[in-house]
């Protein structure tokens, strides 16, 4: 398996949460994952529970809220289109002063943001108390392809080399008197940003080249075997199996069945 050295989104520290096997950590997120997604957007109380699940997992991962929030403010920009539903929506609509706004589009807009910010949170976790190799050999043990584990390891690898060239080629600019202030001065950006690609891209060949010299032949060996406990599983699964049951508390509730 690649090694790869702990990125910058690890946190070190000694916790439950950082003890736990990373293959294991990653089936609990993805089962955390599918509870939020599958859980209706009418069951407020389901995402408060979900909230409550993921702060106990911070909370046993010794993480700050203020680390945790400032690596969700990452992503937010992402789910920003989720507050132009309540205006575009169709279906019935409600005056809110001089502003009409769709029913539908509020309770989408409730479900992106809610189910956004849930899964970025969890993930936070995840990538906080896991090194990116331990992440990997996880992927791997789960029988991800190994290619597609392969470029994680190398795109993990080499971000802090491209951000590098990236800021570098920033203080030629800022030295030569470039100030990006104006929109006539993003051509130069642009120009700077497709060095960057022709440079990555020519760095990329020569790593290739390097590692096929040394006997690289397009695949990335496999990893050991590694067996768990069934107590290791229950400790890492036993919050994903919590938000199973709200889940299902929730479709329940949400059909009428009770």
């Amino acid at each position: 398996m690649t090694v790869v050295h702990p990125h910058v989104v690890f946190v070190h520290g000694v916790s439950p949460v950082h003890r736990l096997p990373g293959r294991e950590k990653l089936v609990a997120l993805l089962v955390f994952i599918v509870a939020v997604v599958a859980t209706p957007a009418h069951q407020v109380w389901a995402f408060a529970a979900y909230g409550a699940v993921v702060a106990i997992a911070g909370s046993l991962a010794r993480l700050s809220p203020g680390l945790v929030s400032r690596r969700l403010s990452v992503g937010l920009p992402f789910l920003l289109f989720a507050f132009a539903l309540p205006f575009v929506g169709g279906g019935e609509r409600v005056q809110m002063g001089s502003l009409s706004l769709s029913v539908a589009g509020a309770w989408a807009a409730w479900a992106i943001l809610a189910k956004g910010v849930l899964c970025l949170g969890a993930s936070v976790i995840l990538t906080a108390t896991t090194p990116v190799s331990e992440i990997l050999r996880g992927l791997s043990a789960l029988r991800v392809p190994g290619v597609l584990v392969g470029i994680a390891g190398f795109m993990v690898r080499y971000l802090d080399i491209i951000v590098s060239e990236a800021r570098r080629m920033r203080v030629a600019m800022l030295a030569r008197g470039h100030r990006s202030r104006w929109i006539w001065h993003a051509r130069p950006v642009a120009g700077s940003a497709g060095l960057l690609f022709v440079r990555a891209h020519e760095r990329g060949e020569r790593v290739l080249d390097a590692m096929t010299a040394r006997g690289y032949g397009g695949g990335i060996p496999e990893a050991l075997g590694e067996s768990s406990a069934p107590a290791r599983w229950l400790e890492t699964e036993a919050l994903p199996v919590l938000a199973c049951l709200v889940c299902i508390g929730a479709l329940v509730v949400e059909r009428g069945v009770l």
